[in-house]
C-alpha cells in the first residue's frame, strides 16, 4: 500500500524497443517512488534511459518500436503504464505536464504561440479564450519574456532557442500540474534565464506542491533543485538516495565519474591559460580576425497597410581582435547577439555595416570564389550535430565532403585523410560506415569536429558545442578542442552560457547584451573582477553543483541606468561600456 506521502510510485518498468533479434531494452527494473512536492532528480549519461522511462508514463512513446515489457506506475490509484489513450490524453497537460528538451520539435510551426499556450487551457481548465489568453500573457512575464502580446502572434522559428525553451516551460506550466517532468529544461538557457526559471519551477513547487521529476546532465542544477537523486546506467538505477548524500558520498564508481566530470567556476582562478591536457600550451600568435563596427537589425514583418516597426538590434557596434592560437568566449543572455556574431564572421549571414578582416582580407569583399577560397581558413561546429549534418550520407563522406570541395584530395589518399580525422577525434575506423542517426550526441559532435578539421582551418566558430552533451562526453569533447587548438595552433570563437566551461575554455572573454559588447577582457579579469552590473548578474546565476552552497537572490538591475555607452579601459585590456 502506497504511503499517504506518495504521488507516483514505479515499480519494475522494463521498456524495450523492437522485437526478437532487434530487440533492446532500454529502461530495465526501474523503480522510484516521488512524494507531494518532492523534486527527483534522475540523472546519467545520454542513453542511459532517463527520459524513456519518464515519456513511458505519459503514454508518448512510439506504439510501434516501443513497448511497456513490464511493471506499474501508480498514481492517485491508477496505473499510468496501462491506461487507454483517451485516459492518458485527459491526465497530459492538466494533471501531469512534461517540458522536452527540445522545444522546436514540441511546437506547432504553422501555429501562433498564443494558440499553443491557450489550447490546454481551454481543453483541461475549462476558460473561456479572453480567461485563456490572459493567463498565457501572464505565464510568458513569468518565464522572463518582454512584450507578451507581441510573443503571442509569433511562430516558433521568429523565436531563438532560449526563447522557444521559455514558451515550452509556460505552456507546462500554466495548469498548475500536480506533477511537472521537466526533461532538460534549461539546457538552451543562459545563466540568468536559468536562474529564474529555477526560481520560477520553485515558487510552483512552493505554492501549488507540484511534484517535479527533473531529468537533467547539469549537476549544478541538480544541487540546486533536487531533494533526491536517481542515478541511471544503460537503463538500470545504479544508485538513488537524498542529493546531499549523493554529492558528498557517492557509493558507485559511476556516480563517481559523473560527478568528477562536473565543471566548477572558480577551479581556474589565479591562472591565466586554459585548461590543458598536455604539458604546453601553444603560445598566441598574431591577429587573425578583426572585427570593428559591426551592426545588425532584423525588420519586423508589418502587416498589409501597418506602419513600418522598428527592428531587432542584433549587433550595435561590435568589434573585437582574436589571435592565432586562442579563444575568445562570447557570453551572454539568449538573443543577446552571441550567435549572430559568429555567423557574420563566417559571413553565413551578411551585416549592415562594419568590417571583417581574415588575416587582412576584408571577408565583406569577397566574391563567391573568394568567399569560397577563404572558408577554408574558417569553419564552424553547430550546437545541434544531428541538424547540421545530412542524414543520407555515411560519416566518411560527411568528413570527405568539404574536402572534395576545396580539392584537397581524392581516391586513396582521401580515404587515408578521412581514416586519420576520425583517429584524430577519437572515433573507429568501423565508423566511417556508419550514418549520422547510429552515433551518440557526443560522438555526432566529434564528426563535426573531424569534418571541420579537414580542410585545415585556422578559425573554428564554436557556437554551444557542448550544451546538449552530458557533463561525461561534454568533458571528453572540451578536452579535445583543447589538445587541437595547442598542437594545430587553431583559433576559436566560443559561444556558450555554461561560464563553468568558458572559465576552463577561454584565454579572454566578451560580454554581450542587447547586441552589444558591454565588458572584454583576459579571462580571469573579467571572470574574478566583473567590472560591469550585466556581468555581475550572470556570474551570480550560475548554479553551483554542491547542494550545501544555496545560490543567493540575483541582483536587480536598473535597465535604465544600467550603462549602455562606447567601451573605455579600466585596466590593461579590460573594456567596459561606460
Amino acid at each position: 500500500m502506497m504511503d499517504r506521502d506518495t504521488l507516483l510510485d514505479v515499480r519494475d518498468m522494463t521498456v524495450a524497443f523492437g522485437k526478437g533479434r532487434n530487440r533492446n531494452v532500454a529502461v530495465r527494473g526501474l523503480s522510484y517512488t516521488l512524494k507531494k512536492g518532492e523534486t527527483l532528480a534522475i540523472v546519467g549519461e545520454s542513453g542511459s534511459g532517463k527520459s524513456v522511462s519518464s515519456m513511458a508514463l505519459l503514454g508518448l512513446l512510439p506504439p510501434n518500436s516501443a513497448s511497456i515489457e513490464g511493471g506499474t506506475a501508480t498514481f492517485h490509484g491508477r496505473d499510468l503504464l496501462s491506461l487507454p489513450e483517451k485516459d492518458q490524453r485527459s491526465l497530459r497537460g492538466d494533471r501531469i505536464t512534461m517540458i522536452f528538451q527540445e522545444p522546436m520539435t514540441s511546437l506547432t510551426p504553422v501555429l501562433r504561440i498564443g494558440i499553443q499556450l491557450t489550447e490546454a487551457l481551454i481543453e483541461h481548465k475549462n476558460m473561456t479564450k479572453a480567461e485563456a489568453e490572459a493567463r498565457a500573457r501572464e505565464m510568458l512575464v513569468l518565464v522572463g519574456l518582454d512584450r507578451p502580446e507581441h510573443r503571442m502572434r509569433q511562430f516558433p522559428h521568429e523565436l531563438s532557442g532560449g526563447m522557444r525553451q521559455r514558451i515550452m516551460i509556460a505552456m507546462a506550466m500554466a495548469a498548475d500540474p500536480e506533477i511537472l517532468i521537466a526533461d532538460e529544461p534549461t539546457t538552451a538557457l543562459d545563466v540568468t534565464v536559468q536562474a529564474q526559471i529555477l526560481d520560477l519551477m520553485r515558487t510552483l513547487k512552493r505554492e501549488f506542491g507540484t511534484s517535479i521529476i527533473l531529468i537533467t546532465h547539469d549537476m549544478g542544477v541538480v544541487a540546486e533543485m533536487a531533494d533526491r537523486v536517481v542515478v541511471m546506467n544503460r537503463g538500470e538505477k545504479v544508485e538513488e538516495g537524498p542529493v546531499a548524500e549523493i554529492f558528498a558520498a557517492p557509493r558507485q564508481e559511476y556516480t563517481k565519474r559523473l560527478l568528477a566530470s562536473v565543471p566548477r567556476l572558480g577551479t581556474m582562478a589565479g591562472t591565466s591559460a586554459p585548461r590543458t591536457v598536455v604539458a604546453e600550451p601553444r603560445q598566441v600568435g598574431e591577429v587573425l580576425v578583426r572585427a570593428e563596427g559591426l551592426n545588425k537589425t532584423f525588420a519586423e514583418r508589418s502587416w498589409l497597410f501597418a506602419p513600418a516597426k522598428p527592428g531587432t538590434v542584433a549587433m550595435k557596434d561590435v568589434g573585437f581582435d582574436l589571435r592565432a592560437g586562442e579563444t575568445l568566449a562570447l557570453v551572454g543572455e539568449s538573443g543577446s547577439g552571441k550567435s549572430t556574431t559568429g555567423r557574420a564572421v563566417l559571413r553565413l549571414m551578411e551585416v549592415d555595416t562594419g568590417r571583417i578582416e581574415i588575416k587582412g582580407t576584408n571577408v565583406r569583399g569577397l566574391g563567391v570564389a573568394g568567399l569560397r577560397r577563404a572558408r577554408r581558413q574558417m569553419q564552424m561546429i553547430f550546437q545541434d550535430p544531428f541538424a547540421s549534418l545530412n542524414p543520407r550520407i555515411s560519416a566518411g563522406g560527411l568528413v570527405a565532403e568539404p574536402m572534395v570541395i576545396h580539392r584537397l584530395a581524392s581516391g586513396r589518399e582521401l580515404e587515408d585523410r578521412v581514416e586519420e580525422l576520425f583517429l584524430r577525434v577519437g572515433l573507429e575506423r568501423d565508423h566511417i560506415r556508419r550514418y549520422p542517426h547510429e552515433f551518440s550526441g557526443g560522438q555526432r559532435q566529434r564528426l563535426c569536429i573531424a569534418r571541420a578539421l579537414g580542410v585545415g582551418p585556422e578559425l573554428i566558430v564554436a557556437d554551444e558545442p557542448t550544451s546538449a552533451l552530458d557533463v561525461s562526453v561534454q568533458a571528453q569533447v572540451l578536452d579535445l578542442m583543447l589538445e587541437l587548438q595547442q598542437s594545430l595552433g587553431l583559433a576559436y570563437l566560443f559561444i556558450s552560457h555554461d561560464m563553468a566551461v568558458v572559465e576552463q575554455m577561454a584565454h579572454r572573454v566578451a560580454v554581450m547584451r542587447k547586441g552589444q559588447i558591454v565588458e572584454i577582457g583576459a579571462r580571469q579579469a573579467v571572470l574574478n573582477d566583473p567590472q560591469h552590473p550585466y556581468t555581475r548578474a550572470l556570474l551570480a546565476a550560475v548554479p553551483v553543483p554542491d547542494p550545501g552552497r544555496v545560490r543567493g537572490a540575483l541582483p536587480t538591475l536598473d535597465l535604465a541606468t544600467l550603462p549602455t555607452g562606447p567601451l573605455a579601459e579600466v585596466a590593461p585590456g579590460h573594456m567596459v561600456a561606460q
